[in-house]
């Protein structure tokens, strides 16, 4: 990103029908990171490839400034696990090349299956996760 291009918000308004759009919500200023809701999309790739993008732009700001990222997904399907992971990953660059990271993964109190995907993301990519019921 060139020194003068200032990275904007990224805001998605979520929604639901025949597939779920989550609510994304990422401040370019504070690094606070939110994706919320539903994920079951028509074109997963698309959709998360820009949250990477984004990401990727944050980045490569210096100085080097901190990313929180909170999960508060209900549901996710099998292709948006993968545009997850892809988040995730993106994040571990991040915090590898100096970077401050925080991921928060909210989770209803009565859902195991939540908490296992949580974790098993945790062993995927090495990067611990705050587990906040709620």
């Amino acid at each position: 990103m060139s020194s003068s291009e200032v990275l904007q918000n990224l805001e998605i308004e979520g929604r639901a029908g025949s597939f779920f759009i989550p609510t994304v919500s990422f401040n370019a200023n504070t690094g606070v990171c939110s994706i919320e809701g539903e994920s079951y999309l028509e074109n997963t790739w698309e959709f998360y490839s820009n949250l990477v993008n984004w990401l990727k732009r944050y980045s490569e700001q210096e100085p080097k400034r901190p990313v929180t990222l909170n999960f508060k997904l209900l549901y996710f399907n099998t292709s948006s696990s993968k545009g997850i992971l892809d988040v995730l990953k993106c994040l571990k660059a991040h915090k590898a090349s100096g970077g401050e990271l925080t991921i928060n993964w909210f989770y209803p109190e009565d859902d195991d299956d939540n908490v296992a995907e949580a974790e098993d993301f945790m062993a995927d990519t090495d990067l611990p996760m705050t587990l906040i019921p709620y």
